[in-house]
């Protein structure tokens, strides 16, 4: 996961409407059931659709009336410890 992405994606969902995000991620999981996609392509596609979830995990919690610095920091220990442990 990429913070500045999911910093955009955040400012993308508030100026337009999180149905667009949850739209793509429709869209790209369809694109993973192609049986001729390589791995790298998939993987490519995997990528994005992590930060489009973390978006719109950061969109709750600034919705919910964490500022948008706490949330994504907060979102992003909560994925660092993930990997950690």
């Amino acid at each position: 996961m990429k913070l500045p992405i999911i910093k955009h994606l955040t400012e993308f969902i508030k100026e337009n409407d999180e149905d667009f995000v949850i739209e793509t991620i429709e869209t790209l999981e369809a694109l993973t059931e192609i049986s001729s996609i390589k791995e790298e392509e998939l993987d490519v596609i995997g990528e994005l659709i992590s930060n489009m979830y973390g978006a719109l995990e950061v969109d709750k919690m600034i919705q919910s009336g964490v500022p948008k610095k706490e949330a994504l920091n907060t979102f992003m220990k909560r994925v660092l410890g993930a990997i950690d442990a």
